[in-house]
């Protein structure tokens, strides 16, 4: 029969067998998650220099077109701006002669207006 410092002998070894079958299992999960993982990052850096290159021309792409389209709004900006110069000179020739007209088209009315004589029916 065996001692009661044997038993305890023996649990201590079967718990630290245990434990040690636990750690195993734990080890080989992490390394075959260490391995997938390595996997998967050769697989996207494989996969990620092709993507940059396309990157790459599409931002060397893009800055050509940002340049065109950086002419275009200068012209159309200038283009404004002699819009703007020739409204206010097209203002400038034709408002001032029409005031003009108008003033001496009023006065004339006012001068006639007056020299007529009032009838009877109408009041100022």
């Amino acid at each position: 029969m065996l001692t009661a410092g044997e038993v305890a002998g023996l649990i201590a070894a079967t718990g630290w067998i245990v434990l040690v079958c636990v750690l195993v299992m734990v080890l080989v999960k992490l390394t075959r998650l260490i391995t997938a993982t390595s996997r998967a990052v050769a697989d996207l850096s494989a996969r990620m220099a092709p993507l940059l290159d396309d990157v790459s021309l599409t931002v060397n792409e893009t800055n050509r077109q940002l340049v065109a389209v950086e002419a275009i709004a200068k012209d159309v900006k200038q283009v404004s701006s002699h819009a703007a110069k020739l409204s206010a000179v097209t203002q400038t020739v034709f408002t001032g002669p029409l005031i003009k007209v108008s003033s001496i088209g009023y006065g004339v009315r006012r001068a006639i207006e007056v020299r007529r004589p009032r009838k009877a029916g109408r009041r100022r």
